[in-house]
């Protein structure tokens, strides 16, 4: 399993909420790229990026992506947060992404979700935010009325890069992770699990991976120092 930075992008800073609301941001590095090289003096390689105001249609942290992703060359970016259209999929990935991370769209229009995922095969990832077994959609501002299972019996059949469970409910928080929810859905789904929302312990970390994650998003506990940062990156940055 490896180990993957969160870097969640806010008015061109980079931010940590604190179980998913915009009202409760803890965490702020005005400099996105303070954060990308911080993480790269640790070792770890793989980066997951989040325009939070494109996920909710209140502007767009493009620039700062861009940036981000031509800094270095050989490493690897999933870049998500309101790509909503085909045209958006096409731009990250032209962009120096090797994967787009799609949700709300492909929670809600099955048939856009086929066309992107057989178009670019392997490079889609499916983002399903999850608050107890629902996933929520819009910034996690919207529920969906669909349990976790019943979404992911509708990829199965699609050539995805993997998935991104996030357990809304644990985001931030520093409380542990979800392992029941990540246990069941790795083992149900043929994708990769990319895991995210409570990692806060290398025990969680070992968990996860015991539990068939193919990798694990962190944010919180590596912006504040309640993860070590190298010991997490020795063990698991792949």
């Amino acid at each position: 399993m490896i180990a993957i930075p969160a870097i969640d992008l806010r008015d061109g800073a980079c931010v940590q909420l604190v179980g998913g609301s915009y009202a409760a941001e803890k965490v702020r590095v005005e400099d996105p790229l303070d954060a990308l090289t911080q993480w790269r003096r640790h070792g770890f390689r793989a980066f997951h990026v989040v325009d939070l105001d494109a996920a909710l249609g209140k502007g767009s942290n493009a620039d700062a992506i861009f940036q981000l992703t031509a800094h270095e060359r050989g490493l690897t970016f999933s870049v998500g947060g309101g790509v909503r259209d085909s045209d958006r999929v096409e731009t990250v990935l032209s962009g120096g992404a090797e994967f787009v991370v799609v949700g709300t769209r492909a929670i809600e229009d099955a048939g856009w979700l086929a066309d992107i995922a057989n178009r670019f095969p392997g490079r889609v990832v499916v983002a399903a935010d999850v608050k107890g077994r629902e996933v929520v959609t819009r910034g996690w501002t919207a529920g969906s009325h669909r349990d976790i299972r019943e979404v992911l019996a509708a990829f199965e059949p699609l050539p995805l890069g993997g998935l991104l469970v996030t357990a809304v409910h644990k985001e931030g928080q520093l409380s542990g992770v979800d392992l029941p929810l990540m246990g069941e859905v790795a083992s149900t789904s043929r994708h990769r699990l990319y895991a995210s929302g409570g990692v806060t312990t290398m025990e969680d970390l070992r968990a996860l991976a015991a539990a068939g994650a193919y990798g694990a998003v962190i944010g919180m506990a590596l912006y504040t120092g309640r993860l070590d940062a190298s010991a997490v990156a020795r063990e698991f940055a792949g």
